[in-house]
């Protein structure tokens, strides 16, 4: 067998818009439940903790007000949860993370699948369809019991309607569920990687060489400094040639006869990486190019 490098079944090519092959890895089934679970759990601890609240502080009113305050409370909890379950995925997502709590701990985060920016109506779109998938069956559940029982063929439907859309992604290569699909998104491993010294060091060394005003530095936020990282990791020529040409033409640069791909990216990371940090200690993150 070949000692050459063998993808594993979870990679997939992702290709940047500056035209960068990445190789990302498909979070498997068993991290995204993992990662769902503790989202669950995280809401449930909410959910708890408020209803506590309530009934500590507002046991007495409720009382008072007899039939018409518990229906108005469990109105008020309805409306929590739903409010809950569907911008709790949607705000955390929308993060510079694009991850929640959940698939944080489990390394994971998504991604659009076309390589360009997680826009907003993608992680809308595959967080409405959870309302389809998982929550739906389980309000009809509850609404039936609450009503006085629930029919066997009930229960027959729910499981059918919810075993199609939880074990979706057992049978598609990417893993998607049908919100993926939806919202053209897929769900990634991001596992920790931190700079190895010989980098930091060369980055340093390069900063002596160019000088990069603040604007030509402010052209590019967080995300391009992944990509960047990775291109410098990988050490493909191409790719850092097409990332160097880009970078020169967005931020005016005109290409020196001694100069390398290599010099220019690694000059460029570091002046970047120092620029975000210094924002960042004055509250100022800045996710991508896009983000103004």
């Amino acid at each position: 067998m070949s000692a050459d490098r063998v993808a594993p079944r979870t990679e997939r090519a992702f290709v940047t818009p500056e035209g960068v092959d990445l190789r990302l890895n498909i979070g498997d089934a068993g991290q995204r439940a993992g990662a769902f679970l503790l989202d669950a759990a995280i809401i449930i601890a909410v959910l708890v903790a408020f209803t506590l609240v309530v009934l500590f502080t507002g046991v007495g009113a409720v009382s008072a007000a007899g039939t018409a305050g518990a229906e108005m409370m469990a109105v008020i909890w309805l409306v929590i949860f739903f409010l809950l379950r569907n911008f709790y995925f949607t705000a955390f997502e929308l993060s510079a993370a694009a991850a929640t709590p959940g698939k944080r701990i489990m390394g994971l985060r998504v991604a659009a699948r076309d390589g360009g920016r997680l826009k907003a109506e993608s992680v809308f779109a595959r967080n409405a369809m959870r309302e389809l998938e998982v929550f739906l069956p389980m309000s009809v559940l509850f609404t039936r019991a609450s009503e006085g029982g629930v029919d066997g063929w009930i229960y027959l439907l729910t499981f059918v309607w919810a075993a199609i859309f939880v074990f979706f992604p057992l049978f598609n290569r990417d893993r998607l569920r049908v919100g993926d699909l939806v919202g053209g998104t897929w769900v990634v491993r991001t596992p920790r990687r931190k700079l190895t010294r010989d980098m930091a060091d060369e980055s340093a060394g390069r900063m002596t060489t160019y000088a990069f005003t603040q604007p030509q530095v402010d052209a590019y936020g967080a995300k391009e400094l992944h990509v960047l990282e990775s291109v410098l990791r990988q050490g493909d020529r191409a790719s850092q040639r097409t990332v160097a040409e880009r970078i020169m033409v967005k931020i005016g640069w005109t290409r020196a006869p001694y100069e390398t791909d290599r010099d220019f990216l690694t000059a460029y990371y570091a002046a970047l990486r120092g620029r975000l940090e210094q924002k960042l200690l004055m509250g100022v993150r800045r996710r991508d190019k896009h983000d103004v």
